[in-house]
């Protein structure tokens, strides 16, 4: 054989070896990461994590998540936030990545592109500033949802804010938030990303000395109404999703705080 007919075939051998072995370590790298997302993490707290109606939670360092396939995002995302968290520290905001934890495969960023509706985080970067680390992880595409800007800059973010103050009062909060994936819902992208018509965040208070919760549920749009307004009874969000909050709490208390859509003791002011 000519040595002119030799190199080319020696040159395609090489690529072909090139790409396998990378193709061998994004696989490895893939498995890796699903075997980190099935262990609860330091920052979560396996108690109060809510049931999943798709079984697949993913348990990140600091947050966990059930994963809806069908609506390519979070049915719900839970964390909790410790008073120690709470931190002004400004981290340069990363790119969004996909989530390689998502067995089934976690939505691309790219759908959200030109849609009109924001990159609404579940798990805010704002509740996550304690480390650079922590930070950066909330933007997973598992952790958002698609959102308008008005709703998600304006009434939502101030709920936002309202947690962090309540973890500060309270001394650390647990918080369970999504979107209500439910009913006749738009759609985003290529991999039809659905817009969820309502939002919620429900909240207990373990530590203050007399465990308590609080709901919201708010229609995907801004509003000028106080937050108050947005409160609902657990049962009713539990009826609303499909999805059970707190089950392992002692059934008398959690029949009767789910039941309730009193905001006595949550400060307002």
């Amino acid at each position: 054989m000519k040595r002119r007919t030799i190199y080319p075939i020696v040159a395609i051998i090489i690529v072909l070896l090139v790409v396998s072995y990378e193709y061998f370590l994004e696989n490895q790298e893939t498995n890796k990461v699903i075997e980190q997302g099935a262990e609860v993490k330091l920052q979560t707290n396996e108690y109060f994590l809510p049931s999943s109606t798709t079984g697949q939670i993913v348990h990140h360092e600091n947050y966990s998540l059930s994963y809806n396939e069908t609506h390519e995002q979070a049915e719900w995302v839970a964390y909790e936030l410790k008073k120690s968290h709470l931190s002004n520290t400004n981290f340069k905001r990363p790119y969004f990545e996909i989530d390689k934890a998502v067995k089934t495969g976690a939505a691309h960023w790219r759908n959200y592109k030109r849609s009109g509706y924001d990159r609404g985080h579940l798990c805010p970067a704002g509740d996550r500033r304690f480390s650079k680390e922590a930070h950066d992880e909330t933007f997973l595409t598992s952790n958002i949802s698609p959102q308008e800007h008005q709703f998600n800059a304006g009434v939502w973010n101030t709920l936002e804010q309202k947690v962090r103050y309540w973890a500060r009062k309270y001394d650390g909060v647990f918080v369970i938030t999504g979107g209500v994936l439910k009913g006749n819902m738009k759609a985003i992208g290529d991999e039809d990303v659905s817009v969820p018509n309502q939002f919620y965040k429900v909240l207990i208070d373990n530590n203050s000395g007399k465990t308590k919760m609080i709901a919201f549920l708010m229609p995907h749009k801004d509003s000028n109404l106080p937050l108050y307004k947005f409160v609902v009874a657990v049962d009713e969000v539990e009826a609303l999703t499909g999805i059970d909050f707190f089950s392992e709490l002692d059934d008398t208390i959690e029949n009767k705080l789910e039941a309730s859509s009193s905001y006595k003791g949550w400060s307002f002011n």
